[in-house]
């Protein structure tokens, strides 16, 4: 229990003594962090924001969108339901949000984002307020890098669980580490709360890793009471309360749900390729890589900082002498985010089954450590070739970005010589910029001049014009715009060796199952066919009988829709 005054109840806050002593400099601050987050989460993705909303993509989106959608229907809380059957992969605060979502402001492939992109929201502020009390100075750098890194604002802007599970499993390793610091309860009720947050996110993931992470720390640092202190039964308590209800409630309505979730998609997943996810070793080095851009290569530079740090707190740990003459010596931060960091990693290296977003818990740790080491070296500068590299890689980003377009459209995927040259000297440009402007004002205007070019980037991807393009390409919106306005159009659709993004993006955005010819069967009443072009010679025979006939091409994804007849 907090056993102080209420008048002081705002130190417990994140952010300590910024709530009772702001001032207009640090309100300054915090507009100009509001202002870049709300545009690099929300941009794009709320239609009052601007930009072209894109559709649901993947299979993924759609298919999480629609179990919300459908548990809101039945007004179901505790069974995830797909096409009026259990659904079980996942557990189900995800759709719990999505669902919120869609009462509040109507289904809607936007609204059934705002889970993640409030979550990011969340995690990018709580960043900034516990640097701010915990490590002044870096506060604003490491929540703007975290905000504009690709790999938060690609996971916000996901209709899936991934920033469910990685925002809460964050927050909660923040809160943990300021206990650490200041052994106030308040903070470890914090680790347990967002750790069962995360839990019915994605399962037992999160619990596992923050043991793991916490035991990794305490045994390095030979702090073995940690441990004992961190089990604090009341936290447990809220941990069993939040977690325990849906997972017996779900267990009892569906007595497969064990099975289909622990062992299939947790147990089975990890272990097996039974998903058709397995990928090399070296799979999540360049998803990191990617992920932390445009930040790559300031990033990697700190996270390699860090690790020396680590291994000199090690040693002095270990001199006789300990901590003599070694300034350095009682710093565990950098530690804790270096274990938190690599930990993720590490542990989905050897996993089966690889995706993306199985490493989004790592990236805040990065780029916390990135905004940190910006600024303890901000009175001396980057290294010349560091800054260099910076510049390149922002360049490059910009380069790339601006030939999306083409490489998207054009046969090959390799834009035309003069597109090439324009768009590699306007990162040229935005390369020498950023060049000039650091080193005239320093590593304090660094975050400034690399945002500029992210914003500019989103804002050309994301425009009116370059957004229906992706919508037409990896979404199946604009088909069943395009199917919904067929005159006397039957109410039955089908997929035919198309990609299972098309099949469950139609069932979205009908809002009813796409049949599928190889799994399903070809129904024998009339309906419409989706096709891939390569497919229709296999039709006559598939249709033998039938009488079939195309209404109109969808070139953007290479398909081909039919009306076919009853049998």
């Amino acid at each position: 229990m907090i056993s102080r005054p209420n008048k002081d109840w705002k130190q417990y806050l994140p952010g300590g003594a910024f709530w009772q002593n702001a001032t207009p400099a640090m309100a300054a601050e915090v507009a100009v962090l509001l202002a870049f987050t709300v545009f690099f989460l929300f941009y794009g993705l709320v239609p009052i924001f601007g930009g072209s909303v894109l559709g649901l993509v993947g299979a993924d989106e759609p298919r999480y969108a629609q179990v919300a959608r459908e548990m809101l229907a039945r007004h179901d809380y505790i069974t995830p339901i797909l096409y009026g059957k259990p659904w079980l992969e996942k557990p189900a605060l995800y759709y719990w949000r999505a669902m919120f979502a869609f009462k509040e402001f109507g289904v809607h492939d936007w609204s059934a984002r705002l889970p993640s992109a409030s979550f990011a929201f969340a995690l990018i502020l709580l960043i900034y307020l516990h640097m701010r009390r915990f490590r002044p100075g870096g506060q604003l750098d490491a929540a703007l890098i975290t905000a504009s890194c690709a790999g938060i604002i690609g996971f916000a802007r996901g209709a899936s669980t991934d920033m469910q599970l990685a925002a809460p499993f964050c927050i909660g390793m923040l809160g943990w580490y300021a206990w650490y610091e200041t052994n106030r309860k308040f903070w470890l009720f914090d680790l347990y709360f967002f750790i069962g947050a995360a839990t019915l996110a994605k399962g037992p993931v999160a619990p596992v890793m923050a043991l793991c992470i916490i035991f990794l720390f305490t045994a390095l640092r030979r702090e073995w009471s940690l441990l004992r202190r961190t089990f604090w039964l009341p936290g447990v308590l809220l941990y069993l309360a939040m977690v325990l209800p849906w997972f017996i409630a779900v267990q009892r309505r569906n007595p497969e749900f064990l099975r289909v979730f622990f062992l299939q998609h947790n147990l089975e997943r990890f272990a097996t390729d039974r998903f058709h996810h397995e990928q090399p070793i070296w799979y999540y080095l360049p998803v990191v890589l990617l992920a932390l851009l445009p930040w790559t290569a300031v990033a990697i530079s700190a996270l390699g900082d860090a690790f020396r740090s680590s291994i000199d707190e090690w040693k002095a740990r270990c001199a006789p002498d300990r901590y003599v003459g070694n300034p350095r010596a009682g710093d565990a931060f950098p530690e804790f985010l270096v274990l938190w960091a690599l930990f993720p990693i590490l542990f989905f290296t050897f996993a089966r089954s690889k995706l993306p977003g199985y490493i989004l818990p790592s990236i805040p740790p990065i780029t916390v450590l990135t905004g940190d080491y910006l600024n303890r070296v901000r009175a001396r500068g980057l290294h010349p070739w560091l800054l260099m590299a910076h510049a390149v890689v922002t360049g490059f980003l910009v380069a790339v970005a601006l030939m999306f377009p083409h490489i998207l459209v054009l046969p090959h995927h390799i834009p035309p010589g003069r597109v090439i040259v324009a768009a590699s000297m306007i990162g040229f440009s935005c390369a020498i910029a950023i060049l000039v402007i650091v080193l005239r004002f320093g590593v304090a205007r660094l975050r400034i001049a690399t945002m500029v070019p992210v914003v500019l980037v989103l804002i050309f991807v994301l425009g009116t014009r370059n957004g229906a393009v992706l919508d037409q390409m990896y979404s199946a919106r604009t088909l069943a715009g395009q199917i919904a306005h067929i005159q006397d159009v039957p109410p039955l659709v089908c997929v035919y060796r198309t990609r299972r993004d098309v099949q469950y993006g139609l069932s979205f955005y009908r809002n009813q199952k796409i049949q599928n010819y190889d799994k399903d069967g070809i129904p024998p009443q009339e309906h419409i066919l989706v096709v891939r072009t390569n497919a229709v010679p296999t039709l006559r025979q598939e249709l033998a009988g039938r009488s079939y006939a195309p209404l109109f091409g969808y070139a953007p994804q290479d398909l081909v829709i039919y009306r076919v007849q009853a049998k």
